[in-house]
């Protein structure tokens, strides 16, 4: 099971509940699951059973409890426990790495994307200020892309609240964009809730690790390049191999592109883009810390191990390049 079938196995629990009867109420269409908080239990979390319990006679521990029932018996979830005043919290069985990486690389820029999901339109009200503007179109695309829409309602979406309101830039920096280039003002206005303004500086503009929106789009370039480079010594990315051992920069590689599904799911339900950008970053530095592993180092020949990590570096590039693009951004081979 990977993390985005977790909350498609909760929706199913919740709605048989509700058949049977021991449950009361309509079935969300959707629930959002994500990652436990350190110090947490288990390794994801959802607090459906708060939801499902409010203007019922359950208590949400009991809820949590018949929903553990029936999720502790799903193929793939190794542990269901129930913490606090109604959290579920679950454990998954491993992945096996390969099937990972394929997944991302056979979906490409669209990997995370639900079914149904479709192209946002139009770029909303032109009369609106610029960050309104930035934060209005990164919203719908991530909605779209979940197949979310406000209304006028997409035929296949269900009905999700409008756009949070943007705070609007301060007048001294309404010229942002010209100073600063289009994309990295998009960056600094989609990094903060859309509740705070946002913050400008000269720091957008350096080319360093200092500079999250810099490292982003460097780590994608590394990709690029890393593919680049391995053709010169004469291989290419194998999908279907596992990549052996990979360090812990490796395997939080992978753990954050098994994440990106629920990361898109929690943007779109929570009108959050900044929740996305954060992402990208850890991917980024994730990335830049693996890099050192993928290709052969002094008289080492290229192996099925060198093939599977240059697919998994190729992934993790898939993953910042399709992140970008929702933000509205672009991720150029070369900086």
């Amino acid at each position: 099971m990977i993390p985005a079938d977790l909350s498609r196995a909760v929706v199913r629990a919740v709605r048989r509940a509700v058949e049977d009867g021991e449950l009361s109420g309509p079935a969300p269409v959707r629930i959002v699951v994500e990652r436990t908080r350190p110090g947490g239990v288990g390794e994801y979390a959802s607090p459906v059973a708060l939801q499902l319990a409010k203007g019922t006679p359950h208590r949400p521990a009991d809820v949590a409890r018949a929903l553990a029932s029936r999720l502790a018996v799903e193929p793939g979830i190794t542990r269901v426990e129930v913490t606090g005043p109604g959290f579920l919290n679950f454990t998954l069985a491993p992945r096996p790495a390969a099937a990972l990486v394929r997944e991302v690389l056979d979906r490409g820029p669209s990997y995370g994307f639900a079914a149904g999901a479709y192209e946002a339109a139009g770029a909303g009200d032109p009369a609106a200020g610029p960050r309104e503007r930035v934060v209005a179109g990164a919203v719908a695309r991530i909605r779209a892309s979940q197949a979310l829409e406000t209304a006028p309602p997409h035929p296949a979406a269900p009905h999700t609240p409008a756009p949070p309101r943007a705070a609007p830039l301060a007048h001294r920096d309404l010229d942002a964009p010209a100073r600063y280039g289009a994309d990295a003002a998009a960056w600094a206005m989609l990094t903060v809730p859309a509740r705070e303004t946002p913050h400008f500086g000269p720091g957008l503009l350096v080319q360093d690790d200092s500079n999250p929106f810099f490292q982003v789009r460097y780590a994608y370039t590394r990709a690029r390049a890393l593919t680049r480079e391995a053709a010169r010594l004469g291989f290419r990315a194998e999908a279907g191999a596992e990549p052996g051992e990979t360090g812990d920069d490796g395997r939080r590689l992978l753990a954050l592109l098994a994440d990106h599904p629920l990361v898109l799911d929690a943007a779109a339900h929570h009108g959050a883009p900044e929740r996305l950008a954060r992402h990208l970053v850890a991917v980024a530095d994730a990335l830049l810390d693996f890099q050192y592993r993928v290709l052969p180092t002094g008289d080492e020949k290229p192996s099925a191990a060198h093939r599977a990590r240059l697919a998994l570096a190729e992934a993790a590039g898939t993953v910042l390049a399709g992140g970008l693009a929702l933000l509205g951004m672009d991720a150029p081979d070369f900086l």
